[in-house]
């Protein structure tokens, strides 16, 4: 059995339609569905159970799963960056994990877990050792500390255990997210609402939508958990990004070309469409000023050193395909 935890949420969804496809279906998918909406996320899934995320733990402690998981993929977490309950974030990201960890040690069972590209905090360098690492918030601050609790257990592991630090990850199944869902998805809807689409003026030396980050397409982790399922015996923390930074400039470009494609319109450069007001700056938020990535960009050299040598999306790659099928489910 598989069990896959924030198994109704983004990437956890997309875990479970890729292990669908590779002919898994003895899945247990995790989550908490007070939120209903995520449920959409699972209609063409096929699963052997679901659980709650709060009997799953209790579950857990005593002791309910044995020997008959094989591996656990945990994406359960709350990812909302501007969420500065401390409390809930270290006992939703921290013991939560810590709990998993322990159990899949015990049984032999491999532990794929999701980290997060924030534990680097401003950069600029984006190495998985600690010291490129300083969380700006304490989302960041959960993901940072579990990391560290692997790495002071990890030569005495008995199975294999993979902190991924995933970087701006986009693409289907994340319309629940609300304000957290990616840029892709918002300009999207932007454009089809409006005509135009909003990117923040420029900070920390960056033009206006110029700010860097290393987009990364869904499509790609779900490879990537894969092939790490079916290769046991690598083991370690691994930035999951495609190792090239864009902007958003070349976001927001991807995504109104992909369209106006669709609308039957020709493409435009990026100067033509900031000058026909596509394209709109707008003032950045103070609440953000100080706890803002202007730059991120994946070292993926640890990675490629495991053995895992597939290429990855680029934006204008991604995106458009993305954004394809986001007009395909608006239209239809």
């Amino acid at each position: 059995m598989i069990i896959v935890t924030g198994g109704a949420g983004f990437i956890g969804s997309n875990i479970v339609k890729g292990l669908n496809d590779s002919g898994r279906e003895d899945i247990l998918v995790v989550d908490n569905l007070e939120s209903g909406q995520k449920f959409l996320n699972l209609v063409d899934c096929q699963i052997a159970d679901y659980a709650d995320k709060r009997s799953f733990i209790e579950g857990i402690r005593n002791g309910e799963f044995g020997n008959e998981v094989e591996a656990i993929f945990h994406l359960g977490a709350c990812s909302d960056t501007m969420n500065y309950d401390g409390l809930y974030m270290m006992s939703n990201n921290y013991e939560y994990s810590k709990s998993l960890l322990h159990f899949c040690q015990q049984h032999a069972a491999s532990y794929i877990y999701a980290s997060s590209a924030s534990v680097y905090g401003a950069g600029p360098v984006f190495r998985e050792m600690p010291e490129y690492e300083s969380p700006l918030n304490v989302y960041a601050y959960s993901k940072y500390l579990f990391d560290h609790y692997v790495r002071r257990m990890y030569d005495q592991r008995t199975a294999q255990i993979v902190g991924l630090r995933y970087f701006n990850v986009y693409g289907d199944r994340e319309q629940h997210k609300g304000r957290m869902a990616s840029v892709a998805y918002h300009f999207t809807h932007q454009y089809r609402e409006s005509g135009h689409v909003n990117l923040f003026e420029g900070i920390d030396g960056y033009e206006n939508g110029g700010q860097l980050r290393d987009f990364v397409s869904v499509e790609d982790v779900v490879s990537l958990n894969l092939y790490l399922l079916e290769n046991p015996s690598c083991s370690g923390i691994f930035n999951v990004g495609t190792g090239h930074c864009q902007s958003f400039n070349d976001v927001a470009v991807a995504t109104v070309n992909r369209c106006r494609e669709e609308e039957g319109e020709t493409s435009l450069s990026l100067a033509e469409m900031q000058s026909q007001g596509l394209l709109r700056y707008i003032d950045f938020p103070e609440t953000l000023k100080g706890k803002y990535q202007s730059y991120t960009e994946a070292d993926i050299s640890a990675l490629r050193e495991a053995g895992y040598d597939r290429p990855f999306l680029t934006v204008e790659q991604g995106v458009s395909r993305y954004v394809g099928r986001l007009l395909e489910k608006l239209d239809g």
